[in-house]
């Protein structure tokens, strides 16, 4: 015969059910407030490498130029600016608000291969595109080597 036995949880703290339990309601219940501490956010970014430029690309949708930042300083690229909440509907309106608004700042370390003073920053469509040139000397190169036959 089988014995059913009750699962008594550790008694002098919370179960990790509570904690996952509060770690999804800290997340998905946000108040109505229609401030900028709603959520933090990170937008996502996209690196990649060129021939000639180190390029990234960073997600800013309902952003406007003038909230963006984009500096170097001590070979670190950081981008940083604010995503307002739009305050043209009014907050009991809302059903469901789920896109993170408030300030932001990304930076990322460049290698010693970028020209610091050959970068260019375009915004449009709701992307930066951050165009980084590379030094002469750290771009690949090709010579043509002549092989001869026996030694001749």
């Amino acid at each position: 015969m089988n014995t059913i036995t009750r699962w008594e949880p550790p008694r002098g703290g919370t179960s990790l059910q509570d904690q996952v339990n509060r770690l999804f309601e800290d997340t998905l219940t946000r108040g109505r407030s229609g401030q900028a501490e709603l959520a933090t956010w990170a937008p996502a970014v996209d690196i990649y490498e060129t021939e000639s430029e180190l390029v990234v690309k960073a997600d800013l949708p309902d952003l406007q130029e003038k909230d963006i930042d984009v500096r170097v300083e001590n070979n670190t690229l950081t981008i940083r600016g604010e995503r307002k909440f739009e305050k043209d509907v009014n907050e009991d309106n809302y059903l469901r608000i789920e896109r993170a608004y408030g300030s932001f700042m990304r930076s990322f370390s460049l290698p010693n291969t970028v020209k610091t003073d050959g970068i260019r920053a375009e915004y449009r469509n709701g992307a930066l595109t951050v165009r980084m040139a590379k030094r002469e000397e750290s771009k690949a190169k090709q010579v043509k080597i002549n092989v001869t036959g026996n030694g001749k």
